[in-house]
């Protein structure tokens, strides 16, 4: 099993995708004890059909970059929610569903009409679900990936007083003279960023479970934000390379794999959590 690994490990493709792996689960963990403390988890599953819808105008345009289409619209739409959410007649998660559920059905609507692959199904379900291979991953991938994720490290770590401040007491934060709506607005971004990424080695619908399952996992066990947000990140990176490693192993799919570990490791943290209480 081992010699299989390093086998594989020779392959530039392979080595691709665990540093993409590992560079997503790392920020999307660090985003994600925000957005669940926040009450705003499912942003990440609202923006994933919107990037899928995106990536099926972009198909149905024929565009070789579809980066150019993807990356806007998802932006735009992470500050439709953010001001949409806000306001009283339609609030944030009935807003989170309305655009999530009309983007993806936009989208797969788009495909149909408009086929330009002789097989659709394989297309939207790899799309969903993630490449059931890890050859999509390009040189160029894996350096976008590295830039925008080494930005949001170090805007996460300059800002984390303020991203502290607007998580537990926005209100306060406001009262105080930090200007809240522009930290909001800097978390909604920067998930819509890192979704965009993530959508070739997860999937579109498995996209949010990086978001959310590190986050809850560390509150099982730890209390303080700094803890939780550290431990977070360590088991988001342990459990992206944990599943890839099963997938290459085992052939199963990417995304799948890397879901279901996060899953265990929620399941695991749970148990820990009740011993240490």
């Amino acid at each position: 099993m081992l010699d299989k690994l390093i086998e594989y490990l020779q392959f530039p493709f392979v080595r691709y995708a665990l540093i993409v792996g590992i560079l997503i689960a790392l920020c999307s963990s660090l985003l994600g004890v925000s957005l669940v403390l926040k009450r705003f988890s499912f942003i990440g599953d609202g923006l994933s059909h919107v990037a899928f819808g995106a990536m099926a105008i972009a198909s149905v345009l024929k565009v070789t970059n579809q980066m150019i289409i993807i990356m806007p619209l998802t932006i735009l739409s992470a500050v439709l929610l953010l001001r949409t959410g806000r306001n009283a007649k339609i609030r944030g998660d009935a807003a989170i569903a309305m655009i999530s559920v009309s983007a993806l059905a936009l989208g797969y609507l788009l495909m149909n009409i408009f086929s330009t692959s002789s097989n659709l199904s394989g297309d939207v379900c790899s799309t969903l679900f993630g490449s059931t291979s890890m050859l999509t991953l390009t040189h160029t991938d894996v350096v976008v990936c590295s830039v925008i994720s080494a930005i949001v490290i170090a805007l996460f770590l300059l800002f984390y007083n303020k991203i502290f401040a607007v998580t537990f007491d926005e209100s306060f934060a406001t009262a105080v003279g930090t200007r809240s709506n522009r930290y909001n607005l800097l978390l909604a971004v920067i998930i819509a960023v890192i979704i965009v990424l993530a959508m070739n080695l997860v999937g579109s619908l498995l996209i949010s479970a990086l978001v959310i399952f590190p986050a809850l996992s560390a509150m099982r066990v730890f209390k303080s934000f700094k803890s939780v947000t550290v431990f977070s990140a360590v088991i988001s990176v342990i459990c992206a390379v944990a599943g890839m490693v099963i997938s290459i192993l085992a052939g199963t799919p990417v995304g799948a794999t890397i879901v279901a570990t996060d899953a265990a490791a929620f399941l695991m943290c749970t148990i820990a959590g009740a011993f240490v209480k």
